[in-house]
């Protein structure tokens, strides 16, 4: 059995081999019940969400004929900013996944979809689908973790460049999908070489980027402004500004996934050997969840079920709040901890651990998780706080 840690804390060491492969089992069950029964009701909804989508879009771009006018420049702005929104995170991001393939429909499939991005939906869906989903939180295999421009771990060297990394990760939020293109193309190691940068792939993978980055902002920054006349630099405005609420938001949200406090990251050489259940339980220990309202839910992708997302991504988006209780209820039966806070307290923590890892060691303590009751919270010390804290708690105990 592979050891599921990075260092010598070990959340799972209470569970047998037994425990972990009867949690696979019964998550396998889980998700074959929810693929069994998808249906009309699904199928509706994501049309549903599409066409809203489309209209909020259309309708808030007739708006912004007139942004001239503050008022309509107000609402047009974030009408534009909630179309983007919903395009990348509940329809983009999990028409991608395929989560919606079932349908068998060809203008709503995995295969066919592009999205109101930078990144090409193809070059996205290595990265994210196939190396994200399969090495995440993995150092040095998953992308995801970190942008590959953080340092995310203590056991990660510190370097004084490290200092900067909260402004570049604010940066990165602003401008997030040009982002996730560059390392979607893994932009630095390409170019670390004469012979990387002059790979017929590499040039081939970032003429495509260059053409839909092209054909993105040609959209956004010439032909729209241009449709609204005496509107022109109020509605390019409105474009950027609704482009850079798009990037923020889905940042932060990708951020709580897999970055608050108490989130697990691995060793390379902690996935040799994994088994089936041992993949569900990095998914468990590498993810969290934001808690919060159904427009909030909606607002994310869904992804505000960060947990439930990893361990079935290919579930349609709309069926994670029905399973997520069964799924909290697994992480009680086996002593795990299910990671869920507030989109406020998860963003806060993302950040806390971004501005921590820029120090080294010791410099900024690290935070306990906020929403762990105080029981849990204790055990939580007692098994990552080392051998002198343990025997402090223990004592008061």
């Amino acid at each position: 059995m592979t050891v599921l840690q990075k260092k010598s804390d070990n959340p799972i060491a209470h569970l047998s081999a037994e425990d972990i492969e009867a949690i696979g089992v019964e998550l396998d069950a889980l998700r074959q019940g929810v693929m069994d029964s998808r249906g009309e009701s699904d199928a509706a909804y994501i049309r549903r969400v599409i066409d809203v989508q489309r209209k909020l879009e259309l309708g808030s771009r007739a708006v912004l004929l007139f942004s001239k006018f503050p008022p309509a420049w107000v609402l047009g702005t974030v009408g534009l900013s909630v179309a983007k929104i919903l395009e990348n995170m509940e329809i983009g991001h999990n028409i991608l996944h395929g989560q919606w393939d079932w349908m068998r429909d060809p203008k709503i499939h995995s295969t066919t979809w592009e999205w109101d991005m930078a990144s090409p939906a193809e070059q996205w869906k290595h990265s994210h689908n196939e190396l994200h989903h399969t090495y995440t939180n993995v150092i040095g295999k998953d992308n995801d973790l970190g942008y590959g421009i953080m340092r995310v771990d203590e056991d990660q060297k510190w370097v004084p460049l490290y200092l900067l990394q909260p402004v570049w990760n604010f940066v990165n939020a602003c401008f997030f999908e040009y982002g996730i293109a560059a390392y979607d193309l893994e932009l630095g190691k390409n170019l670390a070489t004469p012979e990387r940068r002059k790979d017929p792939e590499f040039k081939a993978r970032g003429k495509a980027v260059l053409r839909k980055i092209r054909k993105q902002m040609t959209k956004d920054y010439v032909v729209h402004p241009l449709l609204s006349g005496p509107s022109f630099l109020p509605t390019l405005a409105a474009n950027f500004t609704a482009n850079v609420v798009r990037n923020l938001w889905s940042h932060s949200v990708i951020m709580c996934g897999h970055f608050p406090e108490g989130v697990e990251t691995f060793e390379k050489k902690s996935i040799d050997g994994e088994t089936r259940g041992e993949w569900y339980l990095r998914q468990m220990l590498g993810s969290a969840n934001i808690s919060g309202s159904k427009a909030m839910h909606l607002m994310t992708g869904n992804l505000s079920h960060q947990v439930e997302h990893h361990l079935f991504p290919d579930l349609p988006s709309n069926r994670y709040a029905e399973i997520a209780p069964k799924v909290e209820d697994l992480f009680r039966r086996y002593g795990l901890r299910y990671h869920s806070a507030s989109l406020p307290r998860q963003v806060g923590s993302a950040w806390h651990k971004v501005i921590r890892l820029s120090l080294p060691n010791g410099w900024l303590a690290q935070t306990t998780p906020a929403n762990v009751p105080a029981q849990v919270a204790k055990l939580y010390k007692m098994t990552t706080g080392g051998p002198k804290v343990r025997r402090q708690l223990q004592n008061a105990a």
